[in-house]
């Protein structure tokens, strides 16, 4: 049971990276709630914003276990994304800071990673193991949050892959994202048209598994994900957009 839990997480974690098109996608302050739910049960929850920091904008995600879940397991883990605020249409600048929280029945995690652009490098910073290191990065590379919202504001086709530069786990990542088809489905606020897309994950951190993590993002300016689903051996965990403000 706790690794489908640990499965229910890492597809929370996975709405952190990948949506689509221009700045209008864009509303703050924005919250997307999802339900997570393992062969129909409902074993979780999740949230997305958007928060206005004056020169920045932070993306912040957290998912947390159900009641149920808990007395066995406990989750509450926590992601926020720091950037600068770009111009035009490039709604995202480049990432400030990324700090990761979990907080997974025995198991924690804090760690954050401190970017300077300018000199083109970060510093990776294990608060628990009071490890800190600096490794040299490329032109505009994004914490695995960040990444979502910038490839929000890209446009999508049918058919092409899109690629978006990751610093996660000390190594950089070229992170495809298979833009495979439209199609219609359905959710409990309705039924949407949406654009299903595949992100090709090589990271050994939060996005690490063996299975496919597919995303239908709303075909139209927001771009929203209303559903994600990944395969487990046994089933499958679903996260499905249930509420919100956006």
């Amino acid at each position: 049971m706790q690794n489908h839990i640990k499965k229910i997480i890492l597809l929370s974690f996975a709405l952190f990276v990948f949506a689509v098109q221009h700045s209008s996608a864009f509303s703050v302050p924005e919250i997307l709630q999802y339900n997570l739910t393992w062969t129909g049960i409902k074993a979780g929850e999740a949230i997305l914003e958007i928060r206005d920091n004056g020169p920045y904008v932070q993306f912040i995600s957290r998912a947390t276990s159900a009641k149920w879940v808990s007395l066995f397991y406990h989750v509450d883990d926590i992601v926020v994304s720091t950037v600068k605020k770009g111009h035009g249409e490039n709604f995202v600048g480049i990432p400030h800071n990324y700090r990761i929280k979990i907080k997974e029945g025995r198991h924690r995690r804090d760690k954050e990673i401190q970017f300077d652009h300018t000199a083109k490098k970060v510093t990776y910073i294990n608060h628990l193991d009071r490890e800190k290191a600096e490794f040299g990065i490329e032109d505009s590379t994004f914490d695995s949050l960040s990444s979502f919202y910038y490839i929000r504001q890209i446009p999508l086709e049918v058919g092409k892959s899109v690629f978006v530069t990751v610093f996660d786990s000390k190594k950089i990542y070229k992170v495809e994202v298979q833009v495979l088809k439209k199609e219609e489905v359905e959710t409990p606020l309705g039924t949407f048209k949406t654009i299903l897309i595949k992100p090709i994950m090589k990271s050994e951190g939060i996005f690490y598994k063996k299975g496919d993590i597919l995303i239908w993002l709303t075909d139209d300016e927001k771009r929203i994900p209303v559903l994600l689903k990944t395969k487990v051996v046994v089933g499958s965990i679903t996260a499905t957009l249930v509420g919100g403000r956006y």
